[in-house]
């Protein structure tokens, strides 16, 4: 991993050191000049926003105080000044403050592209792996559920392989209705939705939401019409069905997107750029609600890479607010990827003490409709994670020297 390698590469520079001022305004560092390592860059702005002193930075916050009111942006190093016993580089500054950066610090932040990506890919968030539906059984990792709760090696483990493959499976959980609650805690706390914290999934007469239902369920991502929509699926099997039907079905939407893009690009661009409008409109324990948020299917980031996926044909609004000459097209669209998403489906049915996780976000998720009588029931409780939270314990996990 990013830390490890790390890790290595600092312990094998600590005792050559070298740095200069070049072009007026950077400073260069050579660790090992006589090696021929690569030397590392910095702007002198940077490293001046980036003073560790206690006159800049809060050290037990973690927190800049620099005064950006008075920063200024073109501070050059006067001087410069390598300790290689400390493996430090200290700095005299135009503005006439003076820093101090250690070895370690200044390889941890080089501005080299191949370190830079892979603490992005790690560290940061790890880099996603798309998968067919064919391949579900050698990216759907399993972990035992007892190990998780009481190893944080194992709970790494799981997190990381959810954060990759966007599903993991954890097996051998209690059949209570706590585990998904001392699960979620185990990672941080439960995001709460309209429909509370826990929620059940079963039959229920007169039911405010298709999944409440025994019939088929078509493939979506829950809660499309909320603009922060809950990241991780948690779903525990206490009491599965005995008829043919309540299969689970996952599908990679982005690998389907993947697959729009190269061989659809029209389909593909339409369904990143068009806005829909989801909703939901029901009430829960008394309360009503109506929500509404309009987002393309396919959503994308700056560079290009998929934010989210928003699909639910049952919570689509009639409203459509778009161009006239959009409409038909988009559906044409939309259809495909409804198609291609439903040929690649992989089903399977969990078992009692299962907890089914998946990425909410990224996955599509559906089940086969099955026959619900007081005999042969189906009962599954749910909540819901953030990635934020996800990510945040994931990366206190990955920056302790050895988990057990």
């Amino acid at each position: 991993m990013w830390i490890q390698r790390l890790g290595r590469a600092l312990g094998q520079g600590r005792r050559h050191l070298h740095a200069k001022i070049v072009k007026g305004t950077s400073i260069e560092v050579q660790p090992e000049p006589e090696s021929g390592a690569s030397s590392m860059t910095f702007p002198g702005v940077w490293l001046r926003d980036n003073c560790r002193c206690s006159e800049c930075f809060h050290g037990t916050s973690q927190s800049r105080r620099l005064d950006w009111d008075t920063f200024d942006t073109a501070v050059r190093p006067l001087s410069i000044r390598s300790d290689k016993a400390a493996g430090e580089v200290h700095v005299s500054w135009s503005d006439a403050h003076e820093s101090s950066y250690t070895l370690d610090w200044l390889r941890q932040r080089s501005f080299d592209a191949d370190r830079q990506r892979a603490y992005l890919e790690d560290f940061y968030r790890p880099a996603t792996r798309h998968w067919a539906g064919a391949e579900f059984q050698q990216v759907a990792q399993h972990f035992d559920y007892e190990e998780v709760m009481a190893k944080d090696a194992a709970l790494q483990q799981w997190l990381q392989a959810l954060a990759v493959y966007g599903v993991a499976l954890l097996r051998g959980a209690p059949l209570d209705e706590g585990v998904v609650r001392r699960l979620a805690e185990r990672v941080g706390f439960i995001r709460r939705t309209t429909y509370g914290e826990e929620f059940v999934v079963q039959a229920k007469p007169g039911a405010q939401n298709f999944a409440y239902l025994s019939l088929p369920l078509p493939l979506h991502t829950d809660l499309p019409y909320y603009e922060y929509k809950p990241s991780v699926n948690i779903l525990h099997c206490v009491v599965q069905t005995e008829s043919q039907g309540g299969s689970n079905l996952l599908v990679d939407a982005f690998h389907i997107a993947d697959r729009l893009r190269s061989d659809h690009p029209e389909d593909f661009e339409r369904l990143c750029r068009i806005p829909v409008d989801w909703n939901d409109i029901g009430s829960e324990d008394g309360r009503e609600f109506h929500n509404i948020w309009r987002a393309p299917v396919i959503c994308l980031d700056s560079e290009g890479k998929y934010t989210r996926i928003n699909h639910s044909v049952p919570q689509r609004d009639s409203h459509f607010s778009v161009p006239l000459a959009e409409v038909e097209p988009w559906y044409e669209s939309y259809s495909r990827f409804v198609r291609l998403a439903r040929d690649d489906a992989h089903a399977f049915k969990t078992r009692p003490g299962d907890v089914l996780t998946f990425n909410n976000i990224r996955l599509l998720h559906g089940r086969t409709g099955y026959d619900d009588t007081e005999q042969n029931s189906r009962y599954i409780v749910g909540a819901y994670l953030d990635w934020d939270i996800i990510y945040s314990r994931l990366r206190v996990l990955k920056k302790r020297p050895a988990i057990q």
